[in-house]
């Protein structure tokens, strides 16, 4: 089965990740509404509702990769997925479920344009 998987952080191009969506149909860039904010955890990012817009990718994945990306964001511990809608359709987003209160918020939305970066 097909699915759309909206990532915002390491999985997005050129960044430590992204090689889980190497062989995956990229669609192209959305900003999300302005209901979520980003945070820096240092090594990747977590996105959680809030009042600013997020930058990120859709691609098609498949049921393996989807698998995998679960696996990664260690669902449904560190991360839950949720369905938003995007340009391209209904996507698959992992939006962050521990304690930020120690964390930075990354005011652009863009994980590839944060203050501190690597």
């Amino acid at each position: 089965m097909q699915h759309l998987v909206f990532v915002y952080g390491t999985l997005r191009q050129g960044q430590s990740n992204h090689h889980y969506l190497q062989q995956c149909e990229y669609l192209g860039r959305f900003d999300t509404p302005q209901s979520y904010a980003l945070f820096d955890l240092v090594a990747y990012p977590a996105m959680i509702l809030g009042k600013k817009s997020v930058v990120g990718e859709v691609y098609i994945i498949n049921d393996e990769v989807l698998a995998s990306l679960d696996r990664l964001e260690d669902v449904p511990i560190e991360y839950r997925r949720e369905q938003i809608e995007t340009i391209f359709g209904l996507a698959w987003v992992y939006l962050y479920q521990l304690d930020l209160t120690a964390n930075k918020e990354i005011l652009s939305g863009d994980w590839c344009k944060r203050d501190n970066p690597l």
